[in-house]
């Protein structure tokens, strides 16, 4: 096996350095974003996610975690686009994999958005972000956004979206910080996924882990182009037991039967 000297490694680090910097919005880079979080509009994609559970502060691996984002792309004109998607993420056991019941003796409730209604706007060199989920009185609205950043490295891009999470709700104070990394490989690269995801959440776990509970969630992801190939066992599971994730909301009139509670 040939040696590669550390001296290859910090040369590599300081080219990397040299070409990543940030960038600001415009069209271009705008296309780029909605061409990878939710396609071309002439079917639905998917993004399938896989990861690990954590208490926090002590790090103790408590379950995996298994799930997709799928969504469909509505063009509103050439700078705001809405996605409509729908995700569901199942707590799996840390050896088998299996998707949990139950955790020690306790029902698990796993994640399931019937749906968001996110809408991606183009404005100057940012992007504005406008989010709605919920049903009756309990929809909730977020937005603007600005905090989505792009960076650039090479000839691929890095989205970076944290949010910062406060509401009141009837169990109490909900608060949460996530980050999305998202990953845009051009064509030439000839990758597998060009498309990636990085998702890491820290927060409060489901009571069923431990009642007030911290924890961090951290995700890996890539996009698919149909629920075929989406891998096992959340496929399956899907199929037989959340039928509705099969596929995005597919428009407005939908959106706005879910969001009365139907």
């Amino acid at each position: 096996m040939k040696k590669i000297s550390l001296s290859f490694f910090a040369s590599a680090m300081v080219s990397l350095c040299t070409f990543a910097q940030n960038i600001t919005f415009n069209q271009d880079i705008f296309n780029k974003f909605i061409e990878m979080r939710v396609g071309d509009g002439k079917k639905p994609v998917y993004w399938y996610c896989y990861g690990e559970v954590y208490s926090y502060p002590d790090g103790k691996l408590l379950s995996r975690m298994e799930g997709i984002d799928a969504a469909n792309l509505i063009p509103v004109s050439k700078d705001s686009v809405i996605q409509l998607n729908r995700k569901i993420f199942v707590y799996t056991d840390a050896q088998t994999n299996q998707v949990l019941k139950e955790y020690n003796g306790q029902k698990v409730t796993h994640i399931e958005y019937p749906y968001q209604k996110i809408t991606y706007v183009l404005q100057g060199d940012k992007m504005a972000t406008y989010v709605e989920q919920g049903s009756g009185e309990r929809i909730t609205k977020m937005g603007p956004g600005y905090k989505t950043l792009a960076r650039q490295i090479g000839d691929s891009y890095v989205f970076t979206s944290p949010v910062f999470l406060d509401w009141d709700t009837p169990r109490g104070k909900y608060e949460a910080y996530e980050n999305y990394d998202f990953y845009y490989f051009p064509k030439k690269t000839k990758l597998q996924h060009r498309y990636q995801l990085s998702w890491v959440r820290y927060g409060d776990l489901p009571p069923f882990f431990g009642q007030g509970k911290k924890g961090i969630i951290q995700l890996v992801c890539y996009r698919v182009d149909s629920f075929d190939k989406i891998p096992e066992p959340i496929r399956s599971h899907i199929r037989n037991e959340a039928t509705l994730w099969l596929a995005p909301p597919k428009n407005l009139e939908e959106i706005a039967q879910l969001q009365k509670g139907k």
